[in-house]
């Protein structure tokens, strides 16, 4: 059985080896030994709670929500065997329908769509977004719902943000990799597998507390680009892309390896989260996104009689 001592090492070698930032890795790595040395890990006892109290120490001064030794109920998935991470995510994004929680047209023809928990990666859930997209292609805004999104694949950031801008290539965001000295761009891809909905019409993007990483990536990217207006809550604030480390049956090292970089503001969301233009209670979001959504069908002169009267009877009734 693997001990609290073992955990402890391996953590702190990871931390150093991987951290995006080297030197606070090496002042991460460093307080870990010394707490190991003084007791403080000495027992493993409850895996939850061990981790709990490891993350919080990793996460001194860096407050990086990304730096965790992160408890799982059932059995870590070794991010090493790609082929069994791989099977993993397949599995989840095929019983959470590729992340595609919601899909809808509401009354005054307004579309929703949710997505949550992940943005799975676009081999996975690429189909998925492609129906959704194809459902909501005749709407005349739409809310797009981030408020259970907590993270996914950088891919499908800009799977969904080609499928919300035009057929003009846009930059996203880079990830800087400072061990390898690599950058990786992100661009929204040319050729879609379902309608593109384009830059035309109104997108309400709405936020939690609970958005991160994945979620918040693309939150920020259509603010960046002023494709959007933000409605909700703060996000979380996790920039960082990481990687997982498997060293317990139950608990997994998640390592920050690369630093986003979003090419028009220069910076991204870390420690910060992404601040809506709309600040309101999350659950007070939806109601407000769609009045606002209402009130443009109604004022659109290009709007028909029908959705204009099915709009306002939205409307009257609160």
């Amino acid at each position: 059985m693997t001990s609290a001592h073992e955990i402890i090492e391996k953590l702190a070698d990871l931390v150093s080896e991987h951290y995006v930032f080297p030197d606070v890795g090496t002042t991460v790595a460093a307080r870990l030994r010394d707490n190991l040395k003084t007791g403080r890990y000495d027992d493993l006892g409850d895996p939850e709670a061990f981790g709990a109290l490891v993350t919080a120490d990793l996460q001194i001064g860096n407050n990086d929500k990304h730096l965790r030794l992160k408890f799982h109920i059932d059995e870590v998935v070794d991010e090493t065997d790609e082929g069994a991470e791989y099977a993993h995510y397949l599995e989840r994004s095929r019983l959470d329908a590729g992340g595609m929680a919601r899909v809808e047209r509401l009354p005054g023809n307004i579309g929703v769509l949710a997505i949550r928990p992940l943005l799975y990666s676009p081999e996975m859930a690429g189909d998925a977004l492609a129906a959704a997209m194809k459902l909501l292609s005749a709407t005349n805004g739409l809310l797009l719902d981030l408020r259970g999104c907590l993270g996914g694949d950088p891919h499908m950031v800009a799977l969904v943000c080609s499928y919300l801008l035009d057929a003009e290539p846009v930059h996203l965001n880079d990830q800087h990799t400072p061990a390898t000295g690599t950058i990786n761009q992100y661009w929204t891809v040319p050729h879609l597998a379902g309608p593109r909905y384009g830059a035309q019409r109104p997108l309400w993007v709405l936020t939690s507390g609970s958005t991160f990483s994945g979620g918040e990536e693309l939150s920020y990217n259509l603010q960046q680009l002023k494709r959007a207006t933000l409605i909700g809550e703060r996000t979380r604030g996790g920039a960082h892309p990481r990687e997982g480390f498997k060293l317990h049956p139950h608990l997994e090292a998640t390592i920050p390896v690369q630093r986003s970089v979003n090419p028009i503001s220069g910076t991204n969301w870390e420690g910060t989260g992404v601040h809506p233009e709309y600040a309101v209670p999350a659950e007070e979001a939806f109601g407000l996104a769609y009045r606002q959504a209402l009130d443009h069908v109604l004022a659109d002169p290009a709007t028909s009689r029908a959705l204009r009267d099915e709009a306002a009877a939205v409307g009257a009734t609160g």
